[in-house]
């Protein structure tokens, strides 16, 4: 029995693994699925002062309240963001680390410059306007999302596609304008990329090349643990049983 931490994504929490965490449970695998502050059903904490920081305190604490050790780290696209920081502060309580088409930053990057939303000036700017509590609480990506499956359908069943959709959630402003403290380039432990074939985020598999990690290839979309349970945790089994 292997035991994993499933971190999600922008919009998500926690349920997004439905469908993984039911395969690995059957199994015989034990399985956590942290949702993050301000995310979720979470998303009631949402507020200018969650950011990055508050995300890691999140599953660092399910790691040591729930005794957690030996366990595989799995992050899927924001939370690619968060997984070093765990590292940082409780990286001898994992003993692999999966990323599921992942943003990877760099110490000091900001993940809407990054991925081309906004200049590094403009989020500095808005960084100050929420240390002074003023401008958005939360950023929208919910609704972004939504429209973006209107013209790009997921490539999942239109039931299941529904389902995803209907519990996006809001999340805090300051993850995606704050600075990244801990980069992706700090850690030490073995990682592997789970790249999928149609995504936005082609540019991080460069970067997990770059690294030196382990790659997949997936062909599916940007929610292959929705879309493709299967797949995903066929891979997850792989890496889980490589010595």
């Amino acid at each position: 029995m292997t035991t994993f931490v499933l971190m999600h994504g922008g919009g998500m929490g926690g349920w997004t693994w439905k469908f993984t965490r039911e395969l690995l449970e059957a199994k015989g695998h034990k399985v956590y699925t942290p949702t993050f502050t301000g995310f979720g059903e979470r998303e009631h904490l949402i507020g200018r002062d969650v950011g990055n920081a508050t995300n890691v305190t999140d599953i660092v604490n399910v790691l040591k309240y729930e005794d957690i050790t030996d366990a595989i780290l799995v992050a899927h696209s924001y939370a690619g963001t968060v997984a070093p920081g765990v590292l940082a502060e409780a990286g001898d309580r994992i003993s692999k680390v999966v990323y599921i088409d992942a943003i990877i930053a760099h110490a000091g990057e900001r993940i809407a410059s990054l991925l081309g939303f906004a200049t590094e000036e403009q989020l500095a700017g808005l960084d100050a306007m929420l240390d002074a509590g003023e401008g958005p609480v939360g950023s929208g990506v919910h609704l972004q999302q939504r429209e973006m499956a209107k013209e790009h359908p997921m490539m999942m069943s239109a039931e299941r596609q529904q389902w995803l959709l209907d519990r996006l959630s809001d999340q805090p402003m300051r993850v995606t304008s704050c600075v990244i403290p801990v980069g992706a380039e700090a850690i030490k432990h073995p990682v592997d990329y789970i790249a999928a074939a149609h995504t936005i985020m082609t540019p991080m598999h460069e970067r997990a090349r770059a690294l030196g990690w382990t790659m997949h290839a997936h062909p599916g979309d940007h929610c292959p643990q929705v879309g493709d349970p299967e797949g995903t945790v066929k891979i997850l089994l792989e890496v889980e049983g490589r010595k």
